[in-house]
């Protein structure tokens, strides 16, 4: 398990490349600890989940380099990745992670502008007279 494993995550706009290996539990983002780079608790939850699913949060040195979009995108992104890279480093948790859908990338992706309209769907006021 002293092996370094890496895999690539994408949500929406944002990428991120995670790379795993055993140590202490240390989790940097782009150089930054994760709660002081998403600092939001909930994205932290997000992306701590698939850790907590295979009972390996603290056990872990988890590095990533996170790019494009904002950060919730970005929380996403970093979940995926991770997924991948437990997957390829333990074959045998890949039902519990595929069960939960961190393996799938989210497909959602924003609607694009159309002419004519103030935003994708917004309309423009209406005026009778």
């Amino acid at each position: 398990m002293s092996s370094v494993i890496g895999a690539t995550g994408r949500r929406k706009e944002a990428t991120a490349r995670v790379t795993v290996k055993s140590g202490s539990g240390k989790f940097t983002v782009n150089g930054k600890p994760l709660a002081v780079y998403l600092c939001r608790e909930t994205l932290v939850m997000l992306v701590e989940q698939p850790l907590r699913l295979v009972d390996l949060l603290g056990r872990m040195d988890i590095e990533c380099r996170a790019a494009g979009g904002g950060l919730a995108g970005q929380a996403g992104a970093i979940r995926l990745g991770l997924s991948r890279a437990l997957v390829l480093l333990d074959s045998g948790v890949r039902t519990r992670l595929k069960k939960a859908g961190f393996l799938t990338r989210d497909p959602r992706m924003v609607e694009r502008k159309k002419y004519g309209l103030a935003k994708a769907r917004k309309r423009f006021q209406y005026s009778k007279r």
